[in-house]
């Protein structure tokens, strides 16, 4: 049986972008299958006790730039502290992108990764349709036609049952990953999945 790893996240996450390879790595070592579930961090996140970073005491911010800088410099992935465009205007519309790939079939774990490193460290504005169109079009995917689906019936539809699961089952950060019985927070507890899936295969 193959395992289903679901991934909560915004597209918008340094986290998500920082981990993004070693989750590909462990998808592909354990031959598992990887849905992605972006969602709406401020419809899903205040209401299970997240708190937005923006909102968050100075001392806590100034820690984060701490923990940014240690990562990115132990995972040797380039990443720009205080990006020009972070936060997005919307990072909404980026994650019903990778939707709409995922839904083509198409690899939207590599689509995903490139939108977050165009935000993180290429300092891009993911917020504008064209950024995202060339940044699919860079990865060889069919950009206009992806942003042309983000606010398609179906990807819409999608998305409201991505905010409403991920409200139901107590997600309150980002990235977020359920499987099986499973249930982590963050890149930095990737291990911990790379586990599940071993001992799940070893059963």
């Amino acid at each position: 049986m193959i395992a289903v790893v679901e991934c909560f996240y915004t597209l918008s996450s340094p986290w998500m972008y920082l981990g993004g390879p070693q989750l590909s790595d462990i998808i592909a070592r354990h031959r598992a299958r990887l849905v992605l579930r972006p969602y709406d961090f401020r419809e899903v996140v205040p209401a299970n006790g997240g708190i937005p970073l923006r909102t968050r005491p100075k001392a806590r911010q100034d820690y984060h730039a701490i923990e940014l800088d240690r990562w990115r410099r132990h995972l040797g992935l380039p990443l720009t502290l205080r990006p020009r465009h972070y936060p997005p205007a919307d990072q909404r519309p980026a994650g019903r992108m990778v939707m709409a790939a995922q839904a083509r079939g198409l690899d939207a774990m590599r689509l995903s990764h490139a939108l977050l490193r165009a935000l993180w460290a290429e300092e891009r504005d993911i917020a504008d349709p064209a950024v995202r169109a060339a940044v699919a079009e860079e990865n060889g995917m069919p950009g206009r036609d992806l942003v042309a689906e983000e606010e398609s019936a179906p990807s819409l539809t999608a998305w409201a049952r991505n905010n409403a699961d991920a409200t139901a089952r107590g997600v309150f950060g980002s990235p977020t990953f359920f499987c099986g019985d499973l249930w982590l927070w963050g890149q930095d507890r990737l291990v911990f999945l790379d586990r599940h899936l071993a001992e799940a295969a070893a059963r």
